[in-house]
């Protein structure tokens, strides 16, 4: 069975960071791409970015230089800083 598990909350400031987490389990976390989204309260789901430790990654346009993604296999942690954040930023967020 495969799980992503996300802490139910986090807040930060704007102009801040904030550190995004996603603990995996049911698959081997090397071996394929990871993704990030967010949904604005009443709306649609936002794609931010697309991950692979080994492979090319692929940004939404603004995000490349605030968003920084990594994986830690050992662990199978999908981890993703966020840093300058903007009132925009507010959103659900989920890796998939």
């Amino acid at each position: 069975e495969i799980v992503l598990t996300q802490p139910k909350t986090g807040t930060a400031v704007p102009g801040g960071s904030i550190t995004l987490t996603c603990k995996t389990s049911g698959f081997t976390l090397s071996s394929y791409y990871i993704y990030l989204v967010r949904q604005v309260p009443g709306q649609g789901l936002e794609w931010l970015l697309t991950y692979h430790a080994s492979a090319t990654n692929y940004f939404a346009p603004g995000i490349e230089s605030r968003f920084t993604p990594s994986t830690d296999n050992s662990n199978n942690m999908f981890t993703v800083i966020a840093r300058n954040l903007k009132i925009e930023d507010t959103a659900v967020y989920y890796c998939a």
